[in-house]
């Protein structure tokens, strides 16, 4: 991993950096939840058809993909903190560009950007996370990601109060994007400062993850996919199919990050209990079961549920996956890099395949291709079984959790 001091870390210095990088994951989650949260008005704003919103959707994920393999470079170069703290900045100023957008090319063009350094960051903070996870010898990454559900929960209430207030989504955008832009600075004050040593090589440009963390990322696939349906297309679900209002199809998102949040800080506990198998298998029985709700749904009060269940359910999966990563290859940010890009490849098809599905018959239609999808966690789950032998350095005076 990277290098220490002769010293090493501190015990204070380790848990400031938990306190940190917690919140650095709670501004990228407050990110997304002020974008999905007023998608519909994007969508009503440009005239767009739900085939039309669908393609530009697919935009950042494109962009993610793209630009995640780079990440691991970028670390390498300037280390851990300056990357996450760089990074983080460009994806909070990032919110404001696609409502400004006029028409669907530059919608696209403006989602392509916000999804490119949405996914740098994701990588830069992910390796940060595995690092605090590995020098405190518990887990911990499950939290992490609960607390980025968190800032999108807070952000989507603020999204739903703008929505129901009839807001302009151009000022709320800009406003949101240089707030979280300024508090990700102090948030990042007090992350490790991890660099590669010496004799470590540049990661390339472009890196798949190592053959052992494939099986991982496919893992990962079938929880994003149906974790990008939900964001992306929960709102418009509940307007088109249930008859909701714009405040109350608002609402579900929250109820969706609420049900992940709350999944997501209790999961380090439920995965030291049961083990990350277990674990992803029981959560995608729950996915599908929520799936299987929103499909049979006529009213929010079903369809509202069925998102949260989901949301449950594939609460942990990419924390897990992301973990199992970091230790997959000598390399944590390189090897989350590549299974980053496997995983939010999901990311690319799953706004196209749901409007897509939408277009042809019917989100009903889409949405039972989300569930069976969340069934496949199901018999994937023992990929994450896979663990390298190899452990970096713990903290003296910080024992691992039993």
């Amino acid at each position: 991993m990277g290098q220490r001091s002769p010293e090493g870390p501190h015990v204070r210095d380790v848990q400031r950096a938990r306190v940190s990088i917690a919140l650095v994951f709670a501004v990228h989650g407050a990110v997304t939840g002020t974008f999905v949260t007023r998608i519909p008005w994007i969508q009503d704003h440009l005239g767009l058809s739900p085939g039309r919103l669908g393609l530009a959707l697919v935009l950042p994920a494109v962009g993610a993909s793209l630009a995640m393999p780079l990440a691991g470079r970028i670390v390498h170069r300037y280390g851990e903190k300056a990357a996450v703290r760089g990074l983080l900045t460009l994806w909070c100023l990032s919110l404001a560009v696609p409502a400004l957008s006029f028409n669907l090319p530059t919608l696209c063009l403006a989602l392509f950007l916000y999804g490119a350094t949405a996914g740098m960051a994701d990588v830069a903070m992910n390796a940060q996370g595995v690092e605090v996870e590995e020098r405190l010898g518990r887990s911990v990454m499950s939290g992490l990601h609960g607390m980025w559900s968190v800032g999108g929960l807070v952000a989507s209430g603020f999204g739903v109060l703008a929505a129901h207030q009839q807001t302009d989504a151009r000022l709320q955008f800009a406003v949101t994007a240089a707030l979280l832009a300024l508090l990700a600075q102090p948030v990042c004050a007090g992350l490790l400062d991890v660099r590669p040593a010496a004799e470590e090589e540049a990661p390339p440009r472009f890196a798949l993850p190592p053959r052992a963390a494939l099986a991982i990322g496919l893992v990962g696939f079938c929880a994003v996919f149906a974790e990008g349906a939900s964001m992306d297309w929960s709102g418009v679900y509940l307007r088109d199919v249930t008859g909701s209002s714009a405040g109350t199809a608002a609402a579900c998102y929250s109820a969706f990050a609420a049900t992940m949040a709350a999944a997501r800080l209790a999961g380090d506990a439920v995965v030291r209990r049961l083990g990350p198998v277990r674990t992803v298998r029981f959560g995608g029985a729950t996915a599908a079961a929520g799936g299987l709700l929103v499909v049979l749904a006529r009213t929010p009060y079903l369809a509202i549920p069925g998102f949260a269940l989901i949301g449950i359910g594939i609460a942990v999966v990419v924390p897990l996956a992301f973990a199992a990563a970091g230790r997959a290859g000598s390399n944590p940010s390189r090897s989350i890099a590549g299974v980053a890009t496997i995983t939010y490849t999901s990311g690319l098809v799953a706004p196209a395949i749901v409007g897509g599905i939408a277009q042809a018959s019917s989100l009903t239609v889409s949405f039972a291709v989300v569930t069976l999808l969340a069934a496949a966690l199901v018999p994937g789950a023992g990929a994450l079984r896979h663990r390298s032998a190899a452990r970096r350095e713990q903290v003296p005076g910080l024992e691992p959790a039993s």
